[in-house]
């Protein structure tokens, strides 16, 4: 049995290392292949047509690669876009780029515009020489043409480095081309909407990319003491992400928040009556300005779009979420006082409106203003509230796994967040460290695996001679004999019954313990050598 176990180990032994030996050189011939041809392609070696898949291989190329970077794009639209000669057909159906935007999956990177502005450009020339100048901030103004000389003053408080857009909510137009600005400025009319409407269908960030701050405002407002360069100054200074100017605190209503100061440039905080802020960083006492003004960076714009409701058009406690769109809200949200305006209060959208069950039109939208509020503000409550149920089922979740975990590695208690930091971090180290030896455990075992093999095998084999050697008595043949006459017994074997040959005088023989039948030592090795587990002469299971 131990001849037969070592000649198959050996055999394995001689299999492995040609397998090793086969790897190696392969590696090696390829390693040398590959150095040789640094610049060797595919796509650059001409093969029969019938040779290669009906793939494209620019498409096979761009799923193995998984990840698309703006060099890759770039070597893409060159080689791809610009090669008319290649050889093998390009099937552009297979084009798959996972990093352009949603929906231009299908599209080479080379040709992705995911970016727009209101830029207006010629129809003769050159693209590239359509622009004199980019301006790079944007103001709006949902207007009527009863403003139209408080527009024409408001416009004219903006530089050259603004776009103007008018959004018209009576559908006229044509009137606004008296003013020169008026034939450079961006129209467009939808009957009876309001600014947040036309916001969230035409100034999406994506369309806005190009301008560092967006202008939101209303078209009753003046202006007087109110420059947007210098604006834009005290906005940059102070780190404002969301911001208006202030409010003459003397004419109409308005929070205390958004009244100007007049011996500060910015205020971030104020106190409001009592009982209305439950905290000081909270609005309306910080990190709050009004819909009628509102400035924003682009970053922040990109936020507070997709917070502005689809079908809720006033926008009626938008001004109470704006918070969410910037961290830390009290720091990035405030009043310029140096810059400030009037809020003359114009009747404006409330004419717009339509008398129904004998309310006036302005009541009608009045009432509609109230109930989007009170719809905005539970829809946010209800959307934090599924939200942070969603996040903690997960985080139970994952509690559950971790503690799993633990109890495999013999720990009762895996700490929380709330236990503390300190414990946590012993507890992600004491886990990590067990992941890692067993990770190493798991790669020597498999490296060691034919070593233990054969180790396993070699003590099997001397674990049975072990055995063996506890079921057999060595002694000489005569005192075998003698001790048979001794106890009455009449020897019955006088010849070796494996080789058949007779013992001789003070021969040493082995005996077995069990039925004390006796052979020649050699005999009985190459006897149990044989794989037999009996006694050669009356067949006992030893």
């Amino acid at each position: 049995m131990g001849i037969f176990s070592r000649s198959s180990f050996s055999r394995k032994s001689k299999d492995g290392m040609k397998i090793i030996a086969t790897a190696f050189f392969g590696v090696s011939f390829g390693f040398l292949i590959g150095i040789s041809f640094p610049s060797l392609s595919i796509t650059k070696v001409s093969l029969p047509t019938n040779f290669l898949p009906s793939n494209d291989l620019s498409s096979i190329e761009e799923k193995g690669s998984k990840i698309a970077t703006p060099e890759s794009h770039k070597a893409w639209s060159s080689s791809k876009g610009n090669d008319s000669s290649s050889s093998v057909p390009i099937d552009k159906s297979k084009i798959w780029v996972p990093s352009n935007p949603r929906g231009a999956e299908m599209l080479p990177p080379g040709m992705v515009a995911a970016e727009s502005d209101f830029y207006l450009r010629r129809l003769w020339g050159l693209p590239q020489e359509d622009l004199t100048s980019e301006p790079r901030y944007l103001a709006t103004f949902t207007v009527g043409i009863n403003q139209k000389a408080n527009i024409d003053a408001c416009v004219k408080k903006f530089s050259e480095n603004f776009t103007i857009v008018l959004f018209h909510y009576d559908g006229q137009v044509t009137e606004w081309d008296e003013f020169e600005w008026s034939k450079t400025a961006i129209h467009i009319s939808v009957r009876k909407q309001t600014k947040w409407w036309y916001a969230k269908r035409f100034l999406h960030p994506d369309i806005v990319a190009r301008y560092d701050y967006i202008f939101i405002w209303d078209e009753d407002l003046g202006v007087e003491h109110f420059n947007a360069e210098e604006y834009i100054k005290m906005v940059k200074k102070h780190g404002l992400e969301i911001s208006q100017p202030g409010l003459e605190p003397n004419q109409g209503l308005t929070w205390q928040m958004t009244k100007r100061r007049g011996d500060m440039e910015v205020h971030k905080i104020t106190e409001e009556r009592p009982g209305w802020c439950s905290d000081p960083h909270l609005p309306p006492c910080a990190a709050f300005v009004e819909i009628m003004a509102p400035v924003f960076s682009r970053n922040a714009w990109r936020c507070v779009w997709h917070v502005i409701q689809n079908d809720l058009v006033h926008g009626w406690g938008l001004d109470f979420a704006l918070r969410r769109c910037v961290e830390p809200a009290h720091e990035k949200i405030g009043v310029v006082d140096s810059q400030w305006v009037v809020h003359q209060s114009f009747p404006s959208l409330g004419n717009q409106g339509e008398a129904t069950d004998g309310k006036a039109p302005w009541q009608g939208v009045r009432d509609r203003c109230k109930k989007e509020w009170t719809m905005f503000q539970s829809r946010m409550a209800n959307a934090e509230k599924d939200y942070f149920k969603s996040y903690k089922r997960a985080k139970d979740s994952r509690n559950r796994k971790t503690v799993t975990v633990a109890r495999r590695m013999g720990l009762s208690h895996y700490p929380t967040a709330s236990e503390g930091v300190v414990p946590m971090l012993v507890m992600n180290t004491v886990v990590s460290v067990s992941v890692f030896k067993n990770m190493v455990r798991s790669v020597l075992n498999m490296a060691s695996s034919e070593t233990n093999e054969a180790r396993n095998i070699e003590d099997d084999q001397d674990h049975e001679d072990s055995k063996r050697r506890r079921r057999i008595s060595v002694t000489h043949f005569e005192s075998a004999e003698n001790r048979g006459s001794k106890h009455g017994r009449v020897r019955v074997a006088m010849e070796c019954c494996v080789c058949l040959c007779g013992f001789k005088e003070e021969e040493e023989v082995s005996e077995l313990v069990s039925c004390k039948h006796y052979f020649h030592t050699a005999c009985l090795d190459t006897w149990f050598s044989n794989d037999h587990t009996t006694c050669p002469l009356c067949r006992s299971v030893l």
